[in-house]
């Protein structure tokens, strides 16, 4: 194999395949890259579960495939000097050369590298922005915790035009409901996507259309020349929907921005895992936190109350997490009562709140 390709585009092709590079590879070829230059040169990297795949401009003198170190191409590809990179395999070696600098990487047997899934059906796609948006808005009520996998997953429903997605990890659910465009009106899928890869994907295929695609336990994510399948987890959800449902007696629409920045000021005295205390009455809310070792803080924000007054407290990054995915300048939080969980959803005027996000409420000592 013998390629030039300009150094940005291979380092941020390279960075991009690279991501999903297992930081303990069950065998050695795992952390590889596949470089194939064919038409143009393909970057690939695979652990069975997720695979990527970049496609990007090349003068192909001689065509072929190597497979280098993918973590050591990134890092040598990003730190290379402003000009043209050429990679040429001699025997057991890639060589690689841009401007004065040059580097000889062993390569790993291509034959032995696992084969790479087949992108499954397209079946719709959507504006990389609103894709983005949505995923960000989801995620983090995604649990971390691998020991019960459904909830480390974006369960996302299709159905014709509208896709809905939702994540839990048992103390808060978060959910968003949007329009795309199908490849059939009567397109009906369900799936539960891992959250971490879902995130990566949307980070990186935000710049333009993304084609989503779904078959055979595998879901695929398309975009500007560059790829992502992923395995799915198991299809059992809970119920969310019913859970986002209530005749809520109370009532407090608050302006996101000052809120937000207010309750970040006040959690600066709050000790680790303990409550954001809010006190709503008729015009203002009161923020609370602290009073142990640190110290204490407070603030006042307006806010429009209809019901009773109530004092309620949350966990407070569970709070922000729901506050920073409003999209709408005003964010409404539906209340019970203090022991019960609050529901904050966007305020988009005569529309249907797109973003709910149901929240556990903290015993308050």
């Amino acid at each position: 194999m013998k390629i030039r390709v300009n150094r940005d585009v291979l380092a941020d092709a390279v960075a991009w395949a690279a991501r999903v590079l297992p930081s303990r590879p069950v065998v050695p070829v795992l952390s590889g890259l596949l470089l194939e230059a064919g038409d143009e040169l393909t970057l690939s990297a695979f652990d069975y579960d997720v695979s990527a795949r970049a496609a990007i401009d090349a003068d192909v003198a001689e065509t072929g495939s190597v497979l280098i170190p993918g973590r050591l191409l990134a890092e040598i590809s990003r730190s290379l000097p402003a000009d043209d990179v050429e990679i040429v395999t001699e025997g057991a070696e890639a060589v690689l050369t841009c401007g004065s600098a040059e580097f000889g990487l062993i390569t790993m047997p291509v034959e032995d590298f696992p084969t790479m899934p087949a992108m499954p059906p397209s079946v719709g796609a959507i504006g990389g922005g609103v894709f983005a948006a949505a995923v960000g808005q989801v995620a983090p009520a995604a649990s971390r915790d691998d020991t019960l996998p459904m909830l480390t997953g974006i369960r996302v429903d299709i159905e014709g035009e509208s896709v809905a997605m939702a994540a839990t990890d048992r103390y808060r659910i978060a959910a968003r409901d949007f329009t795309w465009r199908p490849v059939t009106a009567d397109v009906a899928v369900s799936a539960m996507v891992p959250a971490k890869v879902l995130v990566e994907v949307a980070k990186s295929l935000r710049g333009g259309e993304v084609s989503v695609a779904m078959g055979d336990g595998v879901a695929g994510f398309e975009s500007v020349g560059r790829s992502t399948t992923v395995r799915l987890l198991d299809e059992q959800f809970i119920d969310y929907r019913a859970r986002l449902t209530n005749d809520w007696s109370i009532r407090a629409d608050v302006a996101v921005a000052p809120f937000v920045n207010a309750i970040k000021r006040v959690a600066l005295v709050a000790e680790r895992n303990t409550a954001i205390r809010l006190s709503f009455s008729q015009g203002q809310v009161l923020i609370q936190a602290g009073g142990g070792d640190i110290g204490r803080g407070t603030e006042v924000v307006e806010c429009e109350l209809r019901g009773d007054d109530i004092q309620i407290a949350f966990q407070s990054q569970f709070l922000l997490d729901g506050l920073t995915g409003i999209e709408s300048e005003l964010a409404r939080i539906n209340m019970e009562s203090p022991t019960r969980p609050a529901l904050i959803q966007d305020v988009p005027g005569d529309a249907e709140p797109v973003f709910r996000y149901l929240v556990m409420s903290l015993r308050q000592s």
